[in-house]
C-alpha cells in the first residue's frame, strides 16, 4: 500500500511540523488565552510546551517505526483490532471539516486587518483559497514543504525582531503583576484553548512514507518543530502582556508599537500564509488517509485513484469540497470560532490518548514512562475542555457501531470470520 518515494527531508519536515503547528494561531491564540487567564496564559502555554513533549516523541517513534498513510488510526488497529483503529481514522476525517472552518476564520482575521470583507463575499473568498489549495497539492506535498520552511523562518525572525525591539523601549512594556496572580482554573481553561497549537503532530504521521528516511528523519523533524513552536507561543504570550494594545489582533498592535507601523502588512500576511499552511498539511494529511480507506475497503474504492506524483486526486477533491460546503453552512448558522475550537481539540485528545495506550502495546517497555505522561496530559485536558468532549463522544457513538455492523456484514456475507 505504501509504494511512495519518499521526498521530504529533515528539514523540510521540520518546517512543515512548525508552519502545521503555528498554523492559524500564531498570532491569534496567545491573545484568546490572555483573555481567559491573564498572566496565567503564560503558565498554561509553558505547561503545555512541556507536556507535550512526551506526546511528540512517542508519535515520532510509532511512526518511524510503522511508517503508514493512515497514521493514528493504523497504530490503534494495530494495537486494538480494526474497528478500534477505524473509528479512530475515521472521527479524524469528521474533525478535520470542522477544524477547516475554525482555521479559515481565524486566517481571515488577518485578512481583515489588510482589506476588510464581510458577508457572502467573504465565504466567496474562503472557497476560492481552498481551490487554491487544491491546485497547490497537485505536484505533492514537497512542493508545499520547501515554501513553509521559508515562511517558518519568516515567522521566528519576527518574533525575535519584535523581542529585540522591547528591550531597547522599556517605555513600552507594563508588567507581568498588572494582570492579576495567575489561578488554576482559568489556566487550565486556556490550557483547553491553547491544544489548538499543538494539533499538527499526529497529522505528521500521515505523511511519515513521504519522508526519505522515516527512521532517521521523523522523530528529529518532529522535535524540532514541537521545541520551536512552544517557545514562539511562549514568546508571543510574552509580549502580548508586556506590550498593551487596543488592536482587534493584538499582535498588529504590539507590532505597531515597537516598530512604528506596518503591523497589519507583516503579520497579517504572515498570518494569513500559517493559516493557509496549516489548512494545507490536514488537507494532504487527511486525503492519504481516505485513500488509505478507500484501498482497504472501509471507503468506496473511487478514492483509491493517485495522480503521477503520488497524490490521491479524488480523495483530495472530495475532502476539500466537503471543507468548502462547512465554510457556507457555518457562516449560515453563525457559529462561533472558540465553540469550532474546543470540539475539534476535544476529538483530537481522543486521537492522541489511543495513540498513547497504541504506543504501551507496540514500543519497547523503555519507552513505558513517555506513554505515561502522555497519557496523564491527555486526561488532564480532557477534564479542562469539559462538556465540549461531547462532540467527540457521540461521534464514537455513531462510528463505532457502524464500523462493528459492517465487519460482522461483511463476515456473514462472506462466510468467514474477518479478524478483529
Amino acid at each position: 500500500m505504501n509504494s511512495n518515494s519518499g521526498t521530504i527531508g529533515r528539514w523540510q519536515g521540520a518546517g512543515l511540523m512548525v508552519t502545521t503547528l503555528l498554523g492559524t494561531g500564531v498570532f491569534i491564540l496567545p491573545q484568546m488565552t490572555i483573555e481567559k487567564a491573564q498572566s496565567g496564559a503564560l503558565v498554561a502555554w509553558i505547561l503545555l510546551t512541556l507536556a507535550i513533549i512526551p506526546v511528540a516523541l512517542v508519535f515520532g517513534r510509532l511512526a518511524s517505526v510503522f511508517p503508514h498513510a493512515a497514521g493514528p488510526a493504523y497504530f490503534v488497529e494495530k494495537a486494538f483490532g480494526r474497528t478500534a483503529g477505524r473509528t479512530i481514522g475515521l472521527i479524524f476525517l469528521l474533525v478535520v471539516p470542522m477544524g477547516a472552518p475554525a482555521a479559515i476564520l481565524m486566517t481571515f482575521q488577518f485578512v481583515n486587518a489588510l482589506m476588510p470583507i464581510s458577508g457572502w463575499s467573504k465565504v466567496g473568498v474562503e472557497v476560492l483559497v481552498i481551490f487554491g489549495l487544491f491546485l497547490i497539492n497537485l505536484r505533492g506535498i514537497q512542493v508545499s514543504a520547501k515554501l513553509q520552511f521559508g515562511l517558518t523562518l519568516c515567522i521566528v525572525a519576527v518574533v525575535v525582531l519584535l523581542f529585540g525591539a522591547s528591550s531597547f523601549q522599556p517605555g513600552h512594556l507594563t508588567t507581568l503583576a498588572s494582570h492579576g496572580m495567575p489561578e488554576m482554573p482559568t489556566v487550565m481553561i486556556a490550557a483547553g484553548i491553547a491544544f489548538w497549537s499543538f494539533l499538527g503532530i499526529e497529522a505528521m504521521t500521515h505523511l511519515a512514507d513521504d519522508f526519505r528516511r522515516p527512521q532517521q528523519d521523523m522523530i528529529p523533524a518532529m522535535m524540532m518543530g514541537t521545541v520551536l513552536v512552544g517557545v514562539i507561543y511562549v514568546a508571543c504570550t510574552l509580549l502580548l502582556l508586556l506590550v498593551p494594545t487596543d488592536k482587534s489582533v493584538a499582535m498588529i498592535g504590539v507590532f505597531d508599537q515597537l516598530l512604528g507601523g506596518y503591523g497589519a502588512q507583516v503579520i497579517g500576511v504572515l498570518g494569513i500564509a500559517s493559516g493557509l499552511a496549516t489548512v494545507n498539511v490536514y488537507a494532504a494529511s487527511a486525503a492519504r488517509l481516505v485513500w488509505s480507506f478507500s484501498c482497504e475497503g472501509i471507503l468506496p474504492r473511487f478514492f483509491a485513484v493517485k495522480n503521477a506524483h503520488g497524490v490521491p486526486i479524488r480523495a483530495l477533491a472530495a475532502l476539500l469540497s466537503v471543507m468548502a460546503s462547512v465554510i457556507v453552512l457555518t457562516y449560515l448558522t453563525g457559529q462561533e470560532l472558540e465553540h469550532l475550537i474546543a470540539w475539534s481539540n476535544g476529538v483530537f485528545v481522543v486521537i492522541y490518548l489511543m495513540a498513547m495506550l497504541a504506543a504501551a502495546k507496540l514500543l519497547p517497555r523503555h519507552n513505558w514512562p513517555l506513554v505515561a505522561l502522555g497519557c496523564a496530559f491527555c486526561l488532564a485536558l480532557g477534564f479542562a475542555l469539559g462538556a465540549s468532549m461531547s462532540y467527540v463522544l457521540v461521534l464514537i457513538l455513531v462510528v463505532a457501531p457502524f464500523l462493528w455492523w459492517q465487519k460482522t456484514h461483511i463476515s456473514r456475507k462472506q462466510g468467514v470470520a474477518i479478524p478483529e
